[in-house]
């Protein structure tokens, strides 16, 4: 880790000031596709309505499923938004003051009952929206890679070896996995 901190320089991970269902809401559009895709995709979505940097959850009973749909959104990405917006205009999905009150865990717990919204999706929020700083999502495969590309294995560890690995980073997870993404960029650029 050493070598690889020196290589990638100082830690930035910089947090979100937004709202759950927004950060939610984000997740979903950015599932499975690349970032440009997504934000385009997005910037549709504000635009149905107008004066307004994000449509509100209150917004979304005014916006037909078809008008969602033609911003790119799949069928099943429409209901993980409907979803996220109804849990969150009935507080299960509650507002960042509350959230700053729970674990991690109880966090993961209650927000994967959401559609749509996975173990993953919840760590990326605790770590770049709440800025957790223990928090390892040894299910990316990027960290995974990272790993295997920082102490020069042969194969990536497994999630629960990487998780019992992760222990010596306790209560600096989060910064850990920022380098072992790190790790995966200068391998690139160094392939480059």
């Amino acid at each position: 880790m050493r070598r690889l901190i020196k290589a990638a320089g100082p830690c930035s991970i910089e947090p979100r000031k937004t709202s759950p269902y927004q950060a939610l809401v984000r997740a979903v559009a950015h599932q499975q596709l690349n970032g440009t895709a997504a934000e385009t995709i997005l910037g549709r979505f504000t635009a149905l309505v107008p004066g307004k940097r994000f449509p509100q959850p209150e917004h979304l009973c005014e916006i037909s499923d078809e008008a969602i749909r033609a911003c790119g959104f799949s069928r099943a990405k429409l209901a993980a938004i409907r979803d996220i917006a109804a849990r969150t205009e009935s507080g299960h999905v509650p507002p960042l003051r509350s959230l700053a009150k729970l674990t991690d865990e109880a966090i993961i717990e209650r927000l994967v009952e959401c559609r749509g919204v996975g173990r993953w999706t919840v760590e990326m929020f605790l770590m770049f929206t709440l800025a957790r700083p223990d928090v390892l999502p040894a299910d990316d495969f990027g960290v995974r890679n990272g790993y295997r590309l920082a102490y020069g294995l042969p194969e990536m560890p497994k999630p629960k070896e990487l998780l019992a690995l992760g222990e010596r980073w306790k209560p600096y997870r989060t910064t850990a996995s920022w380098y072992l993404w790190r790790a995966v960029d200068l391998d690139r650029a160094k392939a480059k």
